[in-house]
């Protein structure tokens, strides 16, 4: 699911660069070819329709981006199993401790 939105994320990355690249800040861009005559799909449709795509674009990402971090694995599953097959494998009861052993020093036997 993950990859899913990452692929989705940048999808629209690369239609939003676009689209922003397309419009002109002065008001011109896409909808500055269309000046000349009085279309259906005229000036202001186009600076609309390039406006909400922006939004729309934007949105997306920001939606997925949110979305995506939900479903990011975090290996805790890995973790927890370790931490159960060794909880699993300690010995029950009450264990002697093992302490280190030193060579003893000869003992010498009462001279009777």
């Amino acid at each position: 699911m993950y990859t899913t939105f990452s692929i989705i994320i940048v999808i629209a990355s690369i239609l939003l660069t676009l689209v922003v690249l397309v419009q002109n800040s002065k008001g011109g861009g896409l909808a500055a070819n269309f000046a000349s005559g009085n279309q259906a799909f005229g000036v202001r449709q186009t600076a609309d329709f390039l406006e909400k795509t922006t939004w729309t674009l934007a949105l997306t990402i920001l939606v997925c981006c949110v979305l995506a971090t939900a479903f990011i694995s975090t290996g805790k599953t890995a973790k927890q199993s370790e931490l159960q097959n060794r909880l699993e494998n300690v010995q029950t009861g009450n264990p002697t401790p093992q302490f280190p052993t030193m060579p003893s020093a000869p003992s010498e036997a009462p001279i009777e």
